[in-house]
């Protein structure tokens, strides 16, 4: 997969995304990084703990969040990606569902447009994608959790983002999927998504798995937010075995060290990896 100037070999290595919440309220992080030089701090560390690529994201999504104008979010995040750019020059991401907030971030610097809504919410997003020539990450999203077929349909809606981004011109190497963990499903459903990562590849596209701290984790475990690194990491084990290009985290040092590890376990060299 090319995202930017840069190539992700698929089927040797999972890559880490590094989260970036420039926000108040988020589920995790809320108003930790909020100010830029936290913001960009943070990112500096991610970097240096091993992180491919950085996912700044301007708006919460959790479950109840209050939406802000695109304006607003537009000033969060392009600051920072400016300066990212600039002093780091990482690949970025930009996590939104709003074309006018991802034209801009593009703009600043984002080589990478992480919608939640696959590009069925705002069909301009895939017109900005085409115009930039950036790659895009389309995750599965529902209003409501009813399923008569979870996988099934889950794939289908999957497949009408695909349409959607290949209609408007955006290539296919440039393209990867996310199963919405956490995203219009239950606690079951979550589960089961995980444990049948396997069959999303039918649909041709590299995978990212995002669980990071996620109340999947929270419900199974019954803990809070700030004690579901290990939880995680489970889940990070699965998306490694079912052959993910990435996983979206926010701890990102414990993350690069595990699939690391799995890595060497299951043979695999770092000049596999480049």
């Amino acid at each position: 997969m090319i995202i930017g100037q840069k190539e992700f070999k698929e089927g040797r290595h999972t890559y880490v995304m590094g989260i970036l919440n420039v926000t108040p309220d988020s589920f995790s992080d809320g108003g930790r990084y909020q100010l830029e030089e936290h913001a960009v701090a943070h990112a500096q560390q991610m970097l240096a703990d091993g992180a491919d690529i950085i996912d700044v994201g301007g708006e919460s999504t959790r479950p109840g969040y209050i939406p802000v104008s695109e304006e607003e979010e537009i000033e969060r995040v392009c600051g920072v990606i400016e300066r990212l750019r600039r002093e780091f020059a990482p690949v970025i991401s930009i996590d939104t569902y709003k074309s006018r907030v991802a034209e801009e971030a593009v703009r600043a610097g984002a080589v990478l447009i992480n919608d939640i809504w696959g590009f069925r919410r705002d069909r301009k997003m895939a017109s900005v994608a085409k115009k930039y020539q950036t790659a895009c990450c389309l995750m599965h999203n529902r209003e409501q959790a009813v399923y008569s077929d979870l996988m099934q349909e889950i794939c289908e809606d999957l497949k009408e983002s695909l349409r959607i981004a290949r209609a408007a011109g955006v290539l296919s190497e440039c393209i990867m999927i996310d199963p919405g963990v956490g995203f219009g499903k239950t606690l079951e459903q979550n589960l089961e998504v995980i444990q049948r990562l396997d069959e999303l590849h039918e649909l041709g596209c590299p995978l990212l798995l995002g669980t990071s701290r996620k109340s999947v984790i929270g419900q199974t475990l019954g803990l809070p937010v700030n004690e579901r690194v290990e939880g995680t990491l489970a889940t990070t084990a699965y998306a490694v075995m079912s052959g993910c290009l990435f996983v979206r985290v926010h701890d990102v040092k414990e993350n690069v060290r595990f699939i690391k590890m799995m890595e060497a376990i299951s043979g695999v060299s770092d000049d596999q990896k480049e």
